[in-house]
């Protein structure tokens, strides 16, 4: 079994580049993807039903019956903030559970209280139906009616789908949601076909909530009703529902709006465009349902809830531009196609325009919904009273400025955009704003270090790499005994080493000073590794050098066949063999800051998991020092460094250090 104590360093002259990422460890990041990628293909499923949904009940019923079946059932996801509430605290609370136990106390708990909010609402309706009959312009009292009895199972709908999520049982939560949209679309083929109109399609919608509730498993058994004892904080639950308020009201109250300032035909073809947002929404939301758990679980590691958050804003980007390039590239003509001439407005190309401008508005907003649900799977936010303040302006500024459709779209758009700044001011500000650094006992520096000097070290470490295989004859000499009084000796070497890593040394200050340093057991403390590829599924969030070796060290101590511990097993006998290169290159901002390893993170890696102990003292240590060293993304990586690093790519794109070789070549030394 393999031992180490803490003064173990040592360095390998072993390839380090053919290192690759640990298999087993499954890392916040692949939870997160897994998930998404899931509930994303649900949710594109889910899409298509309900477009179908859309598209025949357009078309069976025409813009008037269709208006009227649409504005009933956005009654239903506004009401969905109350379903969603109990959902995402259902999920949040059974994600930290740590028991079946605790799981089964927080699902009966929350249980009881929808049913309660259920029935209350349900009842409320029933007792309000001619008032919002008369506001809506609908045809008939039992369409409310309907709707009531759909809520009654709709709000404890949501705890059972909240208990799947929370223990990211994400493959049954997808199959719920594709179910429902099943079951609306054959209830809507029969139910109207039957000949009961925009009231077949409500029910069709009734139905598929009722029949998805029975069959929302793996949750437990739907008799679980008995009120057990759960501390579940008031805050979370008005969190939650400030939060799903100001996203249903962003999301479908324009929608009743029109309905109430417009003609029925122009009501209608709104409620066509409106499903495109719908669309956009559900794919979003298909990341969001996997983010909330799997951050709520990662707890207070700030690295890690980052890294999900950029990943899930990422995706989410990227599924909205694909969805919008979609629509811009369907034609016109193929839009009168699927909802018919009678949704016709002087021509298709309007309607398609105000479908695009749509789908961005929702998209813009899609973002802001992953930042605050961001937030609150950690915390009590205070930005769920953000939005909550935007939805109430949205509904004001549409009151006020509803002339055409275009503008009531466009109202929206320019307030979701504001929304989206608002809130990417602290993340941005956060990731620009260097973090607050420890501070260590002053290291000892034993002298200043010529670049050209470091450079020759640097170079040494790394010709054994494939890029140097055809001037390895030639330069071996160079590299392996170099006169550094010689300026053309130092510009081949430059050349040769920009060969590999030009790009890593560029980004580093121009006033960086080398020094040779003397580090004691006690300065392992403030090492880093650079967050690459291969060390971030082994650093599960730390990249301090003793927090990565420890949750190594298990790995390392049985036998594996994984490739990563198989090489930092061989690195670690080289170092027992005394086969080393006895250069490590640091950089920091200080001689009391963080130092970063800038070349040997394997070496030193293997060197601490060595079953031989190597005194510090037998090793050199190279430190590069610069008060600008927050700058170079190597040390401090955030949106500035890497952006600063991606401008030096384009600059230095057409150099080629192989001419400058090739020239040398020519010469001769």
């Amino acid at each position: 079994m393999a031992k180490t104590t803490k003064n173990a360093v040592a360095i390998s002259s072993v390839d380090e580049s053919s290192v690759v990422a640990p298999g087993p460890v499954k890392t916040l990041k692949s939870q997160l993807l897994g998930g998404s990628l899931t509930l994303l293909a649900g949710s594109g499923l889910v899409g298509v039903t309900n477009l179908v949904y859309n598209v025949v009940t357009a078309r069976l019923l025409g813009p008037t019956g269709f208006a009227h079946a649409t504005a009933v059932y956005t009654i239903l996801m506004l009401l969905s903030s109350i379903t969603l509430s109990f959902q995402v605290v259902c999920a949040k609370y059974v994600a930290k559970s740590v028991s079946p136990e605790e799981r089964s106390n927080v699902f009966a708990s929350l249980h009881q209280r929808a049913w309660i909010a259920g029935l209350g609402i349900g009842l409320l309706l029933f007792l309000f139906e001619r008032p919002l009959t008369a506001y809506l312009n609908l045809p008939d009292p039992i369409l409310i009616s309907l709707l009531a009895l759909g809520t009654a199972f709709y709000i404890p709908l949501g705890v059972r789908r909240g208990y799947i999520q929370g223990i990211h049982a994400f493959g049954p939560l997808a199959i719920n949601f594709m179910l429902e949209g099943l079951v609306r679309l054959g209830g809507v083929f029969v139910l109207i076909e039957l000949g009961l109109g925009v009231k077949g399609a409500v029910l069709a919608s009734v139905l598929a909530v009722i029949v998805t509730y029975f069959v929302a498993l793996p949750s437990p058994g739907v008799t679980a009703l008995r009120f057990r004892g759960t501390s579940i904080s008031s805050a979370e639950g008005l969190q939650a529902i400030v939060f799903f308020a100001g996203q249903t009201v962003i999301n479908n109250f324009d929608i009743v709006l029109v309905k109430h300032f417009f003609p029925p035909v122009e009501a209608g073809v709104y409620a066509a465009v409106a499903l495109v947002g719908r669309l956009v929404n559900m794919c979003a939301w298909s990341v969001v349902n996997t983010m909330f758990p799997v951050s709520a679980r990662a707890g207070n590691e700030e690295h890690e809830g980052s890294q999900v958050l950029f990943t899930s804003l990422l995706m989410v980007f990227l599924i909205l531009s694909c969805l919008i390039l979609g629509i811009w590239m369907v034609p016109s003509f193929l839009w009168k196609t699927l909802f018919g001439a009678q949704f016709e407005m002087g021509n298709y190309g309007m309607l398609a325009a105000l479908l695009i401008l749509y789908a961005i508005t929702a998209g813009i907003y899609s973002l802001s919904s992953v930042i605050i649900t961001y937030e609150m799977s950690r915390k009590i936010a205070n930005t769920s009273w953000l939005q909550l303040a935007f939805s109430g302006a949205l509904a004001l500024g549409i009151c006020m400025l509803h002339n055409t459709l275009r503008q009531v779209i466009l109202v929206q758009l320019v307030l979701m955009v504001i929304l989206l700044f608002v809130l990417m001011i602290p993340l941005l500000r956060h990731q620009l704003t260097p973090e607050a650094l420890g501070t260590y006992r002053a290291l000892q520096l034993r002298r200043l270090l010529t670049e050209e000097e470091v450079m020759s070290e640097f170079l040494r470490s790394e010709f054994h790499h494939p890029e140097f295989d055809d001037y390895r004859h030639e330069f071996e000499n160079l590299v392996k005994n170099p006169n550094l009084n010689s300026s053309r000796e130092n510009a081949v070497r430059q050349a040769l080493l920009f060969l590999r890593r030009g790009p890593m040394w560029r980004e580093l200050p121009a006033d960086t000073k080398w020094f040779e340093v003397e580090l004691k057991v006690a300065d392992l403390e403030r090492i880093r590794f650079f967050p690459r590829a291969q060390w971030r599924r082994a650093a599960q969030g730390s990249f301090y050098l003793k927090d990565v070796i420890e949750r190594m060290r298990p790995h390392i101590e049985k036998p594996s066949d994984d490739e990563f511990f198989r090489k930092l097993r061989l690195l670690s006998s080289s170092v027992e063999k005394n086969l080393i290169n006895s250069t490590v290159l640091l950089i920091g901002i200080d001689n009391k800051g963080p130092l970063t390893i800038l070349d040997g993170n394997h070496r030193m890696a293997a060197a601490l998991l060595s079953e031989r102990a190597t005194s510090l003292d037998q090793f050199r240590f190279i430190c590069g020092l610069s008060p600008q060293m927050t700058r170079c993304c190597w040390y401090y990586t955030n949106v500035n460094t890497l952006l600063r690093y991606l401008k030096n790519l384009v600059r230095y794109f057409t150099y080629d250090p192989e001419t400058d070789i090739g020239r040398f070549q020519e010469r001769g030394l």
